[in-house]
């Protein structure tokens, strides 16, 4: 080993090209690198708001990155959807968004889901991870993932977006609210349109989701203040961002103080979801 690696905690030499400016930072240093390349974070979804996590988090050296999708890339996802391109047309989103990482960062280790998160496969997947990104465009998928957090105790870095405006937060089991704290019951079905209804700004969920990529580095490596008990919201048209308090809800059916759920459920009757 040089004199360089040494100094530097073991890495290599192109381990300390790469990270150099992360290894500098008093806040990170190359435990705090260590750290990140030690970790494991899971993705909930591979397109607006999963790309630039997917794409950041590699560069930043996370060690181990989950992909769960079943979509394929369309050329309607290109607007927004940066870790695809025209070539990935037809492909599986998690294969395109693993290449596009191991393509920016060799040292990350992919692992890909090509279907939905469901109550059959959620615990059996998140367990495995340290933190997890939520990056999906369904309140079903959301609750889910909330409560498979939760009953884990696992850390959901949330995220979402709805034409000029988005939302982050993180909900940190026996460190804040969960999810069902802020949002108790989903809106009517149909209550709120998707983006293919409504439209998004191509340049927000790039926005948003590098906010939940931040919240997730800082959660791995214990600095700074994250939003757990807070929730971010932004408005790309006059540029704003407001902060709202939120509190843990002792009557919570999940994370209160005497949870009424204890195993997943059906989500889509949940949500009143009909396919």
């Amino acid at each position: 080993m040089d004199t360089a690696a040494a100094l530097f905690g073991g890495f290599t030499e192109e381990q300390i090209r790469r990270y150099g400016r992360h290894i500098i930072l008093p806040e990170i240093g190359g435990q705090g690198q260590r750290r990140l390349l030690d970790s494991r974070v899971l993705l909930i979804g591979a397109g607006g708001l999963g790309s630039p996590n997917a794409l950041y988090l590699g560069a930043a050296g996370i060690g181990t990155i989950g992909i769960v999708d079943d979509d394929v890339v369309e050329s309607s996802n290109l607007q927004r959807q940066v870790a695809h391109t025209t070539a990935d047309i037809g492909r599986s989103k998690v294969e395109s968004a693993a290449e596009a990482i191991r393509a920016i960062n060799p040292d990350v280790n992919v692992i890909t889901y090509k279907t939905r998160i469901t109550s059959a496969n959620a615990l059996d997947i998140i367990r495995d991870y340290d933190l997890v990104v939520d990056g999906c465009d369904s309140f079903a998928t959301r609750y889910l993932v909330n409560d498979a957090c939760v009953m884990l105790g696992r850390t959901d870095i949330y995220g979402s977006i709805f034409r000029f405006e988005g939302q982050v937060s993180v909900f940190a089991p026996r460190q804040g609210p969960c999810y069902r704290c802020l949002f108790p019951q989903p809106p009517p079905a149909g209550m709120v349109p998707t983006c293919q209804e409504a439209g998004v700004l191509g340049i927000l969920p790039g926005i948003v989701g590098l906010m939940q990529a931040n919240e997730a580095v800082k959660h791995l490596l214990g600095i700074g203040r994250t939003l757990a008990g807070r929730l971010l919201l932004f408005d790309a048209l006059d540029m704003s961002f407001r902060t709202m308090t939120v509190r843990r809800d002792p009557q919570c059916p999940v994370c209160g103080d005497n949870p009424e759920i204890t195993e997943l459920i059906d989500y889509e009757e949940f949500c009143d979801v009909h396919f």
